[in-house]
């Protein structure tokens, strides 16, 4: 096993101190680094970073004093970009990590990173049993909720670590290189925190930005060019698959064929590629089926985090009770109401701060919704109106932050009332 070498850093400075920048001081205290961790939540636990020697300040207005002696900053990605401290290293000159870049650097193992708004997560989990599949080692980190700097290093030829990257981890890489890099798609996302659409769209393609020659760029078809060397691949969803994948939805199809492009190029062979994609499950929260109660099943998609995913689980489940809304994010769902009149969506039920925005447009495309409030009502009425053979999905087309901790915690409690029906 491999042993996390030196950073040549003194002293660095973490801000946001949830499950990626914990991991972050850390992986820097463990390099040999003098740590200060700054959080804003005066409750968040931080024994374990005590425990260590870092530095904590939580709570409160901590200034630029803080960033005395500190020669890089390591910002978490829940972390908006003007911030205090961080907007102030930016006018200094003190450099500016994400999270996965610290990871990146402190890791001997090739990496495959993949991105997109939509799909990134299985995509993630799939091709990691790829190359599981072909009797390799495979780690999955990043934005799938384990972070890069929690791996312990691995100097085995053959292991790779599979990264999923979200806007936010990717605006602030430096030398982050990624030896198979996967885009598999870009639509509004994120608005309420990138300045607008081509910023969210311009973070998304850094992916791309450090790769040689010698490296992969997995697109989609008829994607524009991208920055950095690698060799261009491009994924359909009409590509030939060593064996059809389990999950429903063109959108899957378009995951697999990705992940397969992946897989060939860090030398998985066809036979382990196609025994993951007869094998694969899925992954919690994605169209993940939770019951079935008289005869009508209950699908949980609280990972649907925007209109355009919401928009594909309505493609895979035509005809279905459909449970939207959440907290805003600045998306518009027009498009969403007209993929709901296009799968003849029987009623949609909603919740949440984005309600009234989502019932606008349906009302435009004529589609039957009623206004629920909360998750508990939109289920019981569901469950009330629907009738045997027919589907109750959620699919929220929002975050989840109104209501729930993240969509995690509103999956979560979807499958406790259907459990309680």
């Amino acid at each position: 096993m491999a042993v996390r070498g030196s950073l040549g850093l003194s002293r660095a400075l973490v801000v946001g101190l949830a499950r990626s920048g914990s991991s972050a001081a850390l992986a820097l205290r463990a390099a040999g680094c003098e740590v200060v961790g700054v959080d804003s939540d005066v409750e968040r636990d931080v024994g374990r970073l005590a425990e260590a020697g870092v530095e904590v300040h939580l709570g409160g207005r901590v200034g630029p004093a803080a960033l005395e002696g500190v020669e890089v900053v390591v910002k978490s990605p829940g972390v908006p970009a003007n911030e205090l401290l961080t907007a102030h290293a930016r006018r200094v000159g003190v450099p500016i990590w994400s999270e996965v870049e610290l990871g990146g650097r402190l890791l001997p193992q090739p990496i495959a990173a993949v991105t997109g708004t939509n799909g990134k997560t299985t995509t993630c989990e799939l091709l990691g049993e790829m190359v599981r599949a072909s009797g390799r080692k495979a780690a999955v980190a990043g934005n799938v909720g384990r972070p890069l700097t929690s791996l312990e290093p691995d100097d085995d030829p053959e292991a790779w670590v599979v990264c999923e990257l979200s806007s936010f981890q990717l605006e602030d890489i430096d030398l982050f290189r990624a030896r198979v890099a996967v885009l598999l798609n870009i639509t509004p996302d994120h608005l309420d925190r990138h300045e607008n659409l081509e910023a969210y769209r311009e973070a998304k393609l850094r992916i791309f930005e450090n790769q040689i020659e010698e490296d992969v760029a997995v697109v989609p078809q008829g994607f524009e060019a991208v920055a950095g060397r690698g060799c261009r691949l491009e994924f359909a969803a009409l590509d030939d698959l060593p064996h059809v994948p389990r999950l429903p939805g063109v959108h899957n199809r378009e995951n697999a064929a990705a992940a397969t492009l992946a897989a060939r190029a860090m030398g998985v062979p066809d036979d382990a590629i196609g025994a993951a994609l007869a094998s694969f499950p899925g992954i919690p929260h994605r169209l993940e089926a939770v019951g079935a109660v008289n005869g009508v099943r209950y699908i949980n998609d609280s990972k649907a985090t925007n209109p355009e995913a919401a928009e594909r689980a309505l493609e895979a489940f035509p005809r279905a009770r459909v449970i939207l809304g959440g907290s805003k994010k600045g998306s518009s769902f027009e498009r969403l109401a007209r993929a709901a009149r296009a799968s003849s969506v029987r009623r949609a039920y909603l919740i949440g701060e984005a309600a009234p925005a989502i019932a606008s447009a349906l009302e435009q495309e004529n589609v039957p919704y009623v206004c629920l409030g909360n998750l508990e009502g939109a289920v019981a009425a569901a469950a009330s109106d629907a009738r045997r053979d027919e589907v109750v999905l959620l699919a929220p087309a929002c975050a989840s932050f109104d209501q729930f901790r993240d969509y995690e915690h509103r999956g979560g409690v979807f499958r406790q009332i259907v459990s309680d029906l």
